[in-house]
């Protein structure tokens, strides 16, 4: 009998729940502006959170809850953006300026709290063991990750807007891979900012 395969504890989720515009893509650079504003600080948070958590887990094997919290936050805020914008451009709907979850939006993310973690881990895992997974994000999505762009996610989601502009329909293949890239990414920053121990599986779906 087959065993089911566990659930990564990092879950991304993107719907294509109504149709975007044909058009409205070309302005969302625009529309975003507010938000990339936002996240431009909240990232330099993010990073800073990432150094008091290392020290903590280091020293006492957890990773604070309270900042564990604020920088999943970050993230999600970054992913609905994403998707609203030119990482995916699967919805019209303007993304919320919180870090909390929110099951009205068609996208989400979330991450299971640890309740322990490897010290030895935390020395080489952020740089040493994420390296395979740098290199295939940094095509995904590139440069150096997700916030980038310029990789093969936003030509893809280009290639979605183009087709929504001639037929008003998102291409159903594209729209899985593009989140099935993100979802990549997503992963590897948990990883990478020090949230799971789980090693992030090579692959685009859940299961």
């Amino acid at each position: 009998m087959a065993q089911k395969q566990k659930a990564y504890p990092v879950s991304v989720r993107g719907e294509l729940t109504e149709m975007p515009s044909r058009g409205w893509w070309l302005l969302k650079w625009l529309l975003a502006i507010p938000h990339y504003i936002v996240l431009a600080f909240l990232w330099i948070a993010f990073v800073v959170v990432c150094i008091i958590a290392f020290f903590a887990i280091l020293f006492t094997s957890k990773y604070p809850k309270g900042l564990f919290n604020f920088n999943l936050g970050v993230l999600r805020w970054t992913w609905r953006v994403g998707f609203y914008s030119y990482t995916a451009l699967a919805t019209d709907k303007y993304p919320p300026f919180n870090l909390e979850p929110d099951d009205a939006y068609p996208a989400d993310l979330a991450i299971e709290y640890p309740e322990k973690l490897s010290r030895g881990l935390v020395l080489i895992k952020w740089w040493l063991l994420a390296i395979p997974h740098y290199i295939v994000v940094a095509f995904l999505q590139g440069g150096a990750g997700k916030t980038n762009g310029g990789g093969l996610v936003f030509i893809l989601a280009i290639f979605a807007g183009i087709a929504l502009l001639f037929t008003g329909k998102y291409p159903e293949d594209i729209f899985k891979l593009v989140v099935g890239m993100n979802r990549w990414a997503y992963r590897v920053a948990a990883y990478a900012s020090l949230m799971t121990d789980e090693y992030p599986p090579f692959r685009l779906w859940d299961d």
